[in-house]
Formats: structure tokens, C-alpha cells, sequence
């Protein structure tokens, strides 16, 4: 499966819009795509080019911090699809999202997915009032079923990874193997939930505003 590039955004003009819409206060930023198709990577670039535009202005939220912990997990039996829509604390988040948008606190405290740990780690990081742009970041932040779609409202601006699936695989596979696992666990592991989880987001994801390519 490979996705159309006719209509891809370029990266200058997503930061343009961005920038634009928070000029009157915070606006918020919607960063979905699948799993290893770039998103920490090009969220981390529309926040640097905000930034170096109006220091401080722009901020990230990585909807990652959001996971499930696995004491909740291993009861449930969902630890071996820890990543699926159904392993975050989406009311959570929603929770934290109304908060940052009202944006009438002199700074929040947000969670960070700690990769190197597996867990999320509360308030481990702050975002001040002074960030009108708000970049959030994550897989299913425009996933159409619920409760994921009541997410919507939240959002000022809305942008889709496009991503090749082949390439998809290819980053999935060397990214577990950075872990050190081998082939078996690896093929299971992708095949058996990375994959199925870019799928769906590929296949059920409310159409966004901007489409941007991914990392090569």
C-alpha cells in the first residue's frame, strides 16, 4: 500500500499556517500518523522552526506519555499489544488537552514516554502560557472511532503522516532490532502488532487538513 504524493504540504507552509493561527493566542496542532513514519522527528522540526522564528513560542506534546502502564496492562492481558488504540488513557488526555487549550495556568505539567524505560513519567515535562503553539503528537490522535474521534473539537489544525508501508516494515523491523531482539521476536512483534496498529491508522483515520511525507 502506498499513498498518492499529489497533495502533500510542504513543511514551509505547515509551519506558516501553524504559525499564523497562534498569533492571537494557543492553538493546538494535531501530528498523527503510523508507528516509525517520523512523527518525534518532524514534530521536533515544526517546533525548532516556530522557535527559532519567536523563541519560546512553540511547545510539544507526545501523546506516548499517555500509554497505559503495564501494572494495568499484564491484569488485562493487553501487555503484548501495548501500543494499540486501546492501551492509552485517552479520557487522560482529553483531560490534559481541554487544560493546555484553555491555557489560563502559568505553566502545566505533562507526562513524557520514557522509550529507554517503558513507561511514562509523570510530569516530567512543563509547558509555560507563553506557548501559543502547541504541536501534539502521536499515532491515533485522528483515529474515527471512539473515544478516540472525541478528541476532534480540541484541535486547531490537523496534519497526517503520509508513509509507505514497505518502508513502514523496514523502520519497524530495525528499530526493535536497536533493542537488541532477535528475528522471531521481532517478526512477532511487527507482524503481530506494529503493523496491524499503522494499518488502522492508515485505513480509519478522520481525513486531515494537511498531508506531509514522512521520513525516507
Amino acid at each position: 500500500m502506498t499513498d498518492g504524493t499529489a497533495d502533500l504540504t510542504p513543511l514551509g507552509h505547515l509551519v506558516e499556517v501553524i504559525a499564523a493561527r497562534g498569533r492571537a493566542g494557543r492553538s493546538l496542532t494535531a501530528l498523527a500518523g503510523p508507528p516509525a513514519a517520523g512523527k518525534s522527528t518532524l514534530s521536533a522540526a515544526i517546533v525548532d522552526r516556530l522557535n527559532a522564528a519567536e523563541p519560546g513560542s512553540a511547545g510539544l506534546l507526545q501523546m506516548d506519555g499517555y500509554h497505559f502502564d503495564d501494572r494495568v496492562l499484564v491484569p488485562l492481558g493487553l501487555r503484548p499489544r501495548k501500543g494499540a488504540p486501546d492501551t492509552f488513557d485517552v479520557a487522560g488526555l482529553a483531560h490534559m488537552l481541554t487544560r493546555l487549550r484553555a491555557n489560563t495556568e502559568d505553566a502545566i505539567a505533562v507526562p513524557v514516554f520514557d522509550r529507554s524505560l517503558e513507561v511514562a513519567r509523570a510530569a516530567a515535562g512543563l509547558v509555560p502560557r507563553s506557548v501559543r503553539h502547541l504541536v501534539v503528537e502521536g499515532n491515533y490522535l485522528l483515529l474515527d472511532r471512539a473515544p478516540w474521534r472525541d478528541l476532534a473539537p480540541l484541535f486547531d489544525t490537523t496534519v497526517m503522516i503520509v508513509a509507505d508501508t514497505d518502508l513502514l516494515r523496514r523502520r519497524l523491523v530495525a528499530r526493535w532490532e536497536g533493542h537488541g531482539l532477535g528475528a522471531e521476536e521481532i517478526a512477532a512483534k511487527v507482524d503481530g502488532n506494529d503493523l496491524p496498529n499503522a494499518l488502522l491508522v492508515l485505513r480509519e483515520s478522520r481525513p486531515a487538513e494537511f498531508r506531509i511525507a514522512g521520513e525516507t
